[in-house]
Formats: structure tokens, sequence, C-alpha cells
């Protein structure tokens, strides 16, 4: 779309979108004061009253401009202005999130030139605006700030014995419920991301706010009267970006954005991928440079980013990664899960970083892994950035750790001294007692927390089995990688690159390697070495060591030949395919290493991102859990859940853990359960390429189960393989642990004897699968051994039940049925 359509567009929406500032919201306290007048005056088609009844301070004039320009608006025609402290006061009838502006348009009157003030402004006693010196042009200086008391006083302070404040206007009135939410926001930056809370509490400074792709939005057309400018001055590389304009009102749903939060043009327009720029790579970002203050140096940020899908033509189509001063903040990002299953949804998402040296927060939004080459795009509609005022450590910790680093060494090294001089002294006065045995704590590497908060050093009970027996020296996994050449890459992931390597006693290993020189895993590689450092398993992949010499982090685990499970059933057309007996006794490997997992400790162990790239094979098609860098301990006995930030894989990840933050080990059923599904169909959990209905595997094989033609989307590879019997309990195990709510799914340890079931009865005749039902406490859905044939499109059910009492089976009822020896 050139830019005379772009510009054409935007107009169209300016004119056809109603001024509903008066209508959508009305705010419980809204004062706004003209300063300095004695009538009211206009902005915006707001009226402004005198500032007189609200005014507490003696040491206060009135000022006029004698000759206003011509296109200065009224409010800007009179000012107050303070020699001394000057206070306003303003009953609040509501508690709550508040906006708070003031309005300075400096001129000269008499002996007053207000372009020579310097002041400070404070509010409820929290310093805000320190020293400030307004600008010649018309300044507006918003702030959002939680009010806890009857009352809201504004405190305007002059600097120095001859200085003076002033103010053209002032404006007071509520936020809309939810506008500042404690919870939910991502902090971002080189420790990974974790949860920020109690954002509500912070006085917020609005920086930028920016109407993403289309032209500047003025209060007329914004609920809070807010100002949203162009983003094109931004842009590091206008070419990356493509404007997209649609002419429908965004689908506004409940729990996504408001028309408070962003009017209707903000959602109506976006940046998208160019790709039609031929100069660019297949895989591009898009990135907006902002420039901050200096001041705000090492001060937090909040990065309020908009979203609304109106370039794709369905659901589930379009996913990118989101990043922030070259951090990730949001992998896989699919909007389509952030709204009510509705296209065009508008949404927002929180982010909190500290800004740095460069003097911008830098925004950039670009591809996913997910997507293909064909469908690939990223967008964003507004962004809003504020500083956090009332961090008010934040600036003088960041100075002091930079003068600790010149000083900390010459203090440091004076210590070093005293303490030689002292030891040294020590032992020649004790040099004829004879010295005790004591155990030397080794050093350079800082214990790392075990689950459940206690911490865990190499010298602890573990011995040999602990850290100080798993590290490896950085030549030795040099030597084994034949230095890292990349003729060995076996893999890559979110840590870094994984290298098939052979340690110097011919053992084969897999070397994983973070990113050199970047602390972005360290939370990851510490879960690994904790996790895998007390377990082992037949069917949990083994730790043989790490490295974390010259700023690496790499770890070393026991080579397991045949690689992801995910190549055997649709990653390559090379391998063959797996027998229908090989998937089950997959599936029943991978549940029993998860089933020691959740039992084999107090508290157990929740993975939290299980998926069939997790799951390795041996030389023998032995199933093999792997990759443990998110797995969290379970709640304590007293607990129901542990509460935490989501993470995961988008198309394996339980919904209600999603949804509410609340983690148990059902979440790991539940992404079983896909991966139940993705071994029987032979297909990914989620295909982009596929038409709506097909692209969430889960979806897609509850809604043909639920039709009772499950044979129409099992893998082509197994038609003739599979007795009806083994089919019905297997679909019916993984039905079971995609249930939407955690207590409707079985555990871990139902889920695995259920899948033996299922082999049992793959394996054994009519006769035997008869006699073990009977022998069952309770009736159990049982069917003939009917095998599958012919092409699955054309399959109909043909089976024929013996009985159709319930398939939920408990662990008992399923121990009894493989009581029968003959059908193991």
């Amino acid at each position: 779309m050139d830019t005379q359509n772009l510009v054409f567009l935007n107009l169209i929406l300016l004119l056809f979108i109603p001024c509903n500032c008066s209508v959508s919201f009305i705010p419980p306290d809204n004062y706004l004061l003209s300063c300095g007048s004695h009538s009211n005056a206009s902005l915006f088609n707001r009226v402004f009253m005198s500032d007189s009844t609200f005014l507490s301070s003696d040491d206060s004039t009135s000022l006029t401009i004698q000759k206003p320009p011509q296109n200065l608006p009224a409010l800007y025609h009179t000012a107050r202005v303070f020699s001394g402290t000057g206070r306003y006061r303003f009953n609040m009838k509501k508690n709550g999130t508040h906006l708070v502006r003031f309005h300075f348009s400096p001129f000269k009157v008499q002996s007053f030139d207000l372009k020579s003030a310097k002041f400070s402004v404070f509010v409820n006693g929290i310093l805000i605006l320190s020293n400030f010196q307004p600008p010649n042009d018309v300044t507006l200086k918003e702030f959002i700030l939680k009010v806890e008391s009857n009352f809201l006083e504004i405190l305007f302070r002059p600097v120095g014995n001859s200085g003076f404040a002033f103010v053209n206007a002032v404006e007071v009135f509520t936020a809309p419920e939810d506008f500042v939410v404690d919870y939910g926001a991502r902090l971002v930056g080189p420790f990974g991301l974790v949860e920020y809370r109690n954002l509500s509490t912070k006085v917020l400074e609005t920086v930028h706010r920016i109407n993403v792709g289309g032209l500047k939005i003025t209060p007329f057309n914004d609920t809070l009267w807010r100002t949203w400018i162009p983003d094109k001055d931004y842009l590091v590389f206008k070419g990356a970006a493509k404007p997209a304009v649609s002419t429908h009102t965004p689908n506004y749903q409940k729990g996504g954005a408001t028309p408070e939060i962003a009017p209707d043009s903000v959602y109506m327009t976006a940046q998208q991928m160019n790709r039609e720029n031929t100069s660019l790579a297949s895989r591009f970002n898009i990135t907006w440079n902002f420039p901050v203050a200096s001041s705000s140096v090492g001060v937090p940020h909040l990065v309020r980013l908009h979203f609304c899908d109106i370039v794709s033509p369905a659901l589930n189509l379009l996913y990118f990664d989101v990043y922030i001063n070259g951090y990730i903040a949001y992998k896989d990002l699919d909007l389509s899960m952030l709204t009510i299953h509705t296209l065009a949804s508008p949404v927002y998402v929180d982010f909190v970083t500290n800004s740095d040296d460069s003097g911008v927060i830098q925004i950039s939004v670009g591809p996913s892994d997910l997507t293909s080459s064909i469908r690939m795009n990223a967008i964003l509609n507004g962004a809003e950035i504020m500083k956090m005022v009332n961090d008010v450590n934040a600036n003088v910790v960041h100075r002091r750790n930079k003068l600790w680093a010149l000083v900390g060494p010459i203090v440091g090294g004076i210590v070093t001294l005293c303490l030689v001089a002292t030891v040294f002294l020590f032992a020649t006065k004790c040099r004829k007692k004879k010295p005790k045995q004591r155990t030397v704590d080794s050093v350079g590497w800082t214990p790392l927390r075990m689950f459940g908060g206690s911490s865990l050093s190499r010298t602890s009970e573990h011995g040999s089995h602990g850290y100080l027996g798993l590290k490896i020296p950085f030549a030795d996994i040099q030597s084994a990688t034949n230095n890292f050449d990349k003729s060995l890459i076996i893999g890559s992931g979110g840590f870094g690159m994984v290298y098939k390597g052979v340690l110097r006693d011919n053992v084969k290993v897999a070397v994983k390697r973070g990113m050199p020189g970047s602390r972005q895993g360290l939370p990851e590689f510490q879960t690994e070495i904790t996790v895998l450092s007390k377990i082992r398993h037949r069917h949990l992949v083994s730790l043989v060591g790490f490295c974390e010499e010259n700023s690496e982090m790499i770890l070393v685990y026991e080579y397991v030949e045949k690689g992801p499970l995910k190549r055997h059933l649709y990653g390559s057309s090379q391998l063959p395919p797996l027998s229908w007996k090989q998937r089950l006794e997959i599936c029943i490997g991978a549940a029993r290493g998860l089933h020691y997992l959740h039992t084999g400790f107090a508290q157990g162990i929740i993975h939290r991102d299980i998926k069939s790239t997790n799951i390795l094979l041996d030389e023998n098609y032995v199933a093999k859990v792997a990759d443990f860098g998110l797995s969290r301990s379970g709640p304590c006995i007293n607990e129901t859940h542990v509460s935490t930030g989501v993470k995961g894989s988008f198309g394996y990840l339980d919904p209600e853990y999603y949804r509410r933050q609340q983690l148990t080990d059902k979440s790991d059923v539940y992404s079983f359960g896909v991966v139940l599904f993705e071994v029987l169909c032979g297909r990914p959990a989620v295909d982009p390429q596929l038409t709506r209905e097909q692209v969430n595997l889960a979806e897609w094989a509850l809604e043909w189960l639920n039709k009772g033609m499950m044979e129409h989307i099992v893998d082509p590879h197994l038609v003739g393989q599979i007795k009806q019997s083994s089919l019905k309990k297997f679909c019916d195990t993984a039905e079971k642990c995609l249930a939407e709510y955690s207590v409707d799914r079985p555990t871990m340890g139902d889920v695995l004897w259920n899948l033996e079931y299922a082999l049992q009865l793959q394996e054994s005749g009519q006769q035997r699968e008869l006699h073990a039902i009977r022998s069952a406490s309770e009736d159990v859905s049982v069917t003939t051994t009917t095998v599958i044939t012919g092409n699955p499109s054309t399959n109909r059910r043909t089976e024929r039940d013996y009985d159709t009492g319930s398939s939920d089976v408990s662990t008992s009822q399923v121990f009894s049925q493989l009581i029968n020896n003959e059908g193991r």
C-alpha cells in the first residue's frame, strides 16, 4: 500500500470514528484547572475552570500574556506563578489509579520571564519533577499514580532563594478500572524473564505514546484525552516496515484491551514486515529506537505494547517474537491465545526494562521459528513508554556501582595485603602446633539453589554424585567436539547449539553450548544441573557433566543415538517409520520417566516442557525424557499448586496453567496428551500451513475422536497395524490427558498403566483380552481385535463393543487387567 492510500485511509478513520470521550468514560474525580485565570478556558472541548478554589498558597501571582500568538489556545494565555512553596489540594471521591497532567507554556510579562523558571513538583509527598526547567514550547507532563487517601496535594517548590515556579493548567482525574494492574507484567533483561509485581504502586511518567503505522491521534479521538504520535521518526530502517490499515472497528473482548487502554485508531493501524523489500533477508526484524533522557539511565521503564491482528485471514496463523533492548521479551507470541479466539481483537502486554547507556529503549518484532517462510510476519499497533519516577534509588545505585567498579579493586588490594600479613603472623605463632584436618571448600562457582530452597555446595553429601564430580574442563570439551566443529552440530534450541562429541574415555556425548559470553540462559543452566545431578533413571537423559569456564555455559549429556522422537514421526523422510508397537513402547518409556519425576521426591519435579523434541530415542528405541531447563519443584504437601510465570512450548501448553499461572504435575500430563496424538497421527502439535480447523493438533484430534472416527486421522504408516481395542484405549487415555481442568486429568501413573494395557491389547488375542477384562473390579469398555485396514480417509468404525461400561480406569483396575502374564 503506497503512502497516499495510507494517508487517505487514515483520514477516513479520523472522520468516521466518533469522539466518544464524554460518553465512554466519565471519571468520578475530574478536576481541570486553568491556572491564573479568573474565567473558564476550553481545550479539545474540555472546560478548564479557575484554579483559585483549590489554591492554598499566599505566595502566588496570576499572570496574563498581553499579546498572545494567534494560534495559541486560551488555556495558555494565563499562568500561576509561585515565588515560594505553592499548593493545590483536591478532595478525592474514589481511591485508585489517577492521571495527573501539568501544562507549561512559558511567556514573559513584566518582571517575570517564565523561561527562566526552575522548580520541583511533588504529588502527595512524592518528588515527580526535580529541578525542572520547561522548554520554550507548550509542554505537557503526564503522570500515572495510585491515590490511597481522600485527598491529593500538589506542591510547587522553586529551586534557589530567588527562583520561582509556574504552571498554566493542571488535570487530575480518575483512570479506568484495571488501567494499571499489579500482575502479568514481564521483567525483561539479562537475567531472563520473570514476573514484575505491584506495578500499580509505581508513579509512571509518560515518555512516549506512539500510534504505530498510523497518523497522529489528538485528544478529540481518545477517551482519556491523550495524544498519540506516528512512529516513522523512530523506525531504525523504514524499508523493513509496511503499514497495515483496517476499516473495521476492533473486536473488543472481555479480558483484553478496551477503548480506554488505547483508542480504536491505534488498533486499526499497524506496521508489519515488508516482505516485498527484496534487499532484506528472508527473516528480519522491524526495530524502533525511542530516546530516553540521560538521567534515566538504569531507571526501570514500563513498556506497554499494543497488538491487534488486522493482517491475518484467520486465527492461529500469526506467530512472532518480541524483543526489548535486544533481549527476548515474548517468544512465539500468538495473539489468538491472548484473546477469546476472535480475530482482530485488541490486546496489550506490559514489560518492565531498565534503560541503559545507549540513551534509547529499543523495541523489535520479528518472525517466529514456528512460522513457515511463506506466512512469516510480525506486527505492532502501538507502544507506550513510561518511566518509573518513584524508583528513587535506581539511578543512585547505578552510579554507585560504577564508582565501586573503580574503587573496589583498590580497597580489595589493601584488604588482601592485611589478610596476608595477619595469616603470616598467625602461622608463625602457631608453627609448633599440629594442624587439624579441614575440609577445603572449592571456589569459583556459586552453589546452585536446590528445589525447596536449600543450597547445595560441591562438598555436600552427594559426594562424587554432586557438582564436584560433574565439572569438566573446557579444554576437554573443546577436544571432544573438535573445537566446536560445525559439522558436529546435531541440534539447536533457545539455549544454544548441540554438538556430538567423544570424551577422552571414548564416551559419546551430546554437548549443549550456551551462547558464548551471554548469561541469558543462566537460570536454565542452573536448573538442569540441579535437577539432573540428583536423578538417575533409564528413561531420563543423564547429565555427564558441565563447564562454566571463560564465561561459558556448557552442559554435557549422554549421547542418545537416534535423536528426537519428532524426527521419527514426521521430521525426516529418510528414517524408517515406527511401528505401532514401537510407538506404544516409546510412550510407555516416556511415561515411566515422567512418573518417576512426579513421584520420586518429596515434592516431585514438574518438567514444564514435554514435547516430541524433548523425548529422545537410543539405539534400541528406548525413550529418554530430556531438557530440564524449565523444570520446577512441585507444590509442598499442604499446597495444591506452584504459582509461577507461564513457560512451555506453544501447542503443548496446559490451558489452565496458561490462564491461572498455577502449575501442577497435571500440566505435564496435558503436554503428554498432545505427544500421544502426535505419535498416533504423525503430525506436529501446531502446523500453521494447515486450515484453521487443523492448525492445532489437540483440538483437531479431539474433534474426530468425539465423532467416533479416529481412524480418519491415524498416520498412514500405521494402516493395517492397530487393533481397534488398542486404538480405543490409547485414544481414551490421550483424551483424558487433554481435559480442560487439571482435576479431571489422570496422574502419570494412571497414564502409564493405561498405555501398558493398550500394548497388552495390541499383543494379546481376543480371548485373553476378554479374560483380563472379566478379572477387573469394574467393567471396562472392550472391543474385538479387528485390525484397521485400508486408507484412513475411507475407513469407518468396525469394532463391536462387548461392554459399554466406562473406560475411565483407575490404577488398581488397570493393574488387575495386567495381572494376566500372557498379556505382558
